[in-house]
């Protein structure tokens, strides 16, 4: 209560914790397994684990903690950068192509860092609603930082980044001797490790309007894969998590 207008408040306002009736330790509890498991868990093994009665509250709770897991200030990628997208989801008849509008599956760019002599650095994730320019575009300002060699396939879609600051570093496929596997390396790894990653620990039931948040997921445990310390990711978390709007069940819902 403050003591000069009399105004009631909570410590929890204005963050992932808001108007739960979930015990504050069960969100701690519920952190620590989150940053502890090495391929993250299911909305089930939480609900055992916590020992909660509903399967919706455990759901819930990890859609919420998804959604601390990105900085809105995070620095952007730099160096020599791969860019290239993939197609993650639901299966099509052989009727229905990736492309095409029936297509049940999502779009999804990817960045990665290139490490010299080799190995990769951070990622970046997204979901766009098409492979044009007006949805990679926007991803490459807001995920990679101006001076950076951005690689990628002959796709027209990149021609024009040089314009924002970049170097970009194109490799023809067609006619190429080497697959694709081969010459973007790197997006093509993350691309399979993602998938597997979906089907392995969500087993494949994510819906496309809330695979956002899978993705920052993804994201946040790829680049701190190095850490040697449980703790920190788990203060990370927190720590993003009292700085993160509150949602409710049904926004999630709607996502």
């Amino acid at each position: 209560m403050c003591r000069l207008c009399r105004y009631q408040c909570t410590v929890t306002a204005g963050t992932i914790f808001e108007k739960t009736r979930t015990p504050i330790s069960s969100w701690f509890a519920a952190a620590w397994y989150i940053t502890s498991q090495k391929n993250g868990v299911s909305a089930l093994g939480l609900q055992r684990m916590l020992g909660l009665g509903s399967y919706q509250t455990a759901w819930t709770m990890l859609h919420r903690l998804r959604r601390a897991m990105v900085n809105p200030q995070r620095e952007r990628l730099s160096g020599v950068v791969e860019v290239d997208e993939t197609y993650v989801g639901g299966r099509d008849d052989r009727k229905t192509r990736a492309l095409h509008p029936d297509s049940k599956k999502s779009i999804v760019i990817i960045a990665v860092e290139l490490l010299e002599p080799k190995g990769f650095g951070r990622i970046r994730l997204q979901r766009i609603t098409s492979a044009t320019k007006k949805s990679i575009e926007p991803f490459i300002r807001d995920s990679i930082e101006p001076g950076a060699v951005v690689q990628t396939d002959g796709s027209a879609v990149y021609g024009s980044i040089q314009n924002d600051g970049y170097t970009r570093n194109k490799i023809v496929q067609l006619g190429s001797e080497n697959p694709a596997h081969v010459t973007l390396a790197g997006v093509h790894r993350i691309a399979s490790l993602l998938k597997r990653w979906l089907i392995g620990t969500h087993q494949g039931s994510v819906k496309p309007e809330q695979l956002d948040f899978y993705l920052d997921e993804y994201t946040f445990r790829f680049n701190r894969r190095t850490s040697r310390s449980r703790g920190l990711l788990f203060f990370r978390l927190l720590e993003q998590a009292v700085m993160t709007a509150p949602v409710t069940y049904q926004e999630i819902t709607r996502a």
